[in-house]
């Protein structure tokens, strides 16, 4: 035990201490963090609604370049604010309004097509083809798959 006394291994031990601390303390508030996603999923399930509407445009832009609602810049976290995020253009009856929509189903989105889309607010959870199925977009190959031919 002698070897132990030596600095080198007491850094060594502080360092693996102190990695240790960061680990747990970043499980506990990452399940702090699911249980708030949890809670904000079921609000949204909760309040969404079926509407049909035809898409004008999508794109990723920040917030402050969108024309949403000033409420929902301001509640927006400081750390958000400068983030892309897919907005949607779209139809709904008479008016024309821009939509954030969720990223998993922002590739599967139509331009120019009705679609029936389940809606909270203005954050669009789900899409429907009208008429017809949605096509999925073909995942773009990555560098090494195009370079071997795989």
């Amino acid at each position: 035990m002698a070897f132990l006394t030596q600095p080198r291994y007491i850094i060594l031990i502080v360092i693996i201490a102190a990695m240790i601390v960061v680990i747990i303390w970043l499980w506990r508030f990452s399940k702090k963090q699911d249980k708030k996603r949890d809670e904000q999923q079921a609000i949204v399930e909760e309040s969404a609604q079926l509407y049909t509407m035809l898409i004008i445009d999508k794109k990723k832009m920040r917030l402050k370049d969108a024309d949403i609602p000033q409420e929902i810049k301001d509640e927006t976290p400081w750390y958000a604010k400068r983030s892309k995020v897919p907005i949607v253009k779209v139809k709904v009856g008479p008016r024309v309004m821009n939509m954030i929509a969720d990223n998993d189903i922002f590739d599967l989105i139509p331009i120019k097509k009705e679609v029936k889309a389940t809606v909270a607010g203005i954050y669009i959870t789900n899409v429907r083809g009208l008429r017809t199925t949605l096509e999925k977009p073909q995942k773009k190959k990555g560098f090494m798959a195009r370079m071997f031919g795989r």
